[in-house]
């Protein structure tokens, strides 16, 4: 029986998360091609990851669009992608928070707003 519950209790010490201060990394690969694109891509052992692509944008900047991913506590595991460029950096995820639609009376006097805008209709301040 002293067996059975010490077998049990290294298996589960096994199959515990490890901690992050005992993370070691799996991959870390850098590719700079010297022309201003290059690649990017790192894992840990405790479910890290992160892949990048840059390329040179059309105004010199340095654009990139990649991922990234880790495991939240209750085991599930959240993934980021997103494009950073000359329109700036644009996560998307469901764990992000959306914008909620406008009802229809707010979008319907935004739009009689722009036409007395376009006619010339100046508005008190």
């Amino acid at each position: 029986m002293k067996l059975v519950v010490l077998l049990l209790l290294v298996a589960l010490a096994a199959a515990a998360p490890r901690p992050d201060e005992d993370a070691e990394t799996l991959v870390d690969e850098r590719q700079d091609n010297g022309d201003g694109t290059f690649n990017y891509r790192f894992e840990t052992s405790n479910g890290l990851k992160e892949e990048r692509v840059g390329t040179v944008g059309a105004e010199g900047q340095s654009n990139m669009q990649g991922s990234y991913s880790f495991t939240l506590p209750d085991g599930t595991v959240a993934v980021i992608t997103y494009v950073a460029d000359e329109n700036g950096f644009r996560p998307e995820s469901p764990l992000l928070p959306q914008d909620h639609p406008l009802p229809a009376h707010a979008v319907a006097q935004i739009a009689f707003a722009e036409e007395q805008r376009a006619k010339g209709v100046v508005f008190e301040k």
